[in-house]
């Protein structure tokens, strides 16, 4: 168990699916869901204020896109850990956003769960 929660953005352009993430992810009383975004610019805006632990990024978004942020999120907040949540198909997205640095990938359209394990498994050690 982390000494404090771990804290997370959420950047995707559909405020329903953000809703659902945020639900989903605080359901674990060790995430706390700090931030939203609708478009790439104010979600760079918000990682850059909030410094979260880790980042759930949409592709598919307006202003910038998903693979634009994920160099300028590794630029303003570097221990910040980035989850691509698409609905692109995996196998094409995931290469490319992986090549990227993005840390994980989760396609839309599976568990939520899967998203909530892939958001604890990048949480910083105890005490980080």
């Amino acid at each position: 168990m982390a000494d404090r929660p771990i804290t997370v953005v959420v950047c995707d352009d559909v405020p329903d699916m953000r809703m659902l993430v945020r639900l989903t992810l605080e359901e674990d009383a060790n995430v706390q869901v700090v931030g939203e975004a609708g478009d790439g610019r104010t979600g760079i805006e918000e990682i850059k204020r909030l410094q979260p632990d880790v980042v759930v990024l949409d592709l598919s978004m307006p202003e910038l896109d998903g693979l634009e942020v994920i160099p300028v999120i590794h630029e303003i907040a570097p221990k910040t850990q980035i989850v691509i949540f698409s609905g692109f198909e995996e196998s094409k997205a995931a290469d490319v956003a992986l090549r990227r640095k993005a840390s994980k990938y989760v396609q839309k359209g599976a568990p939520f769960t899967a998203l909530l394990a892939a958001v604890r498994a990048l949480a910083p050690p105890c005490g980080a």
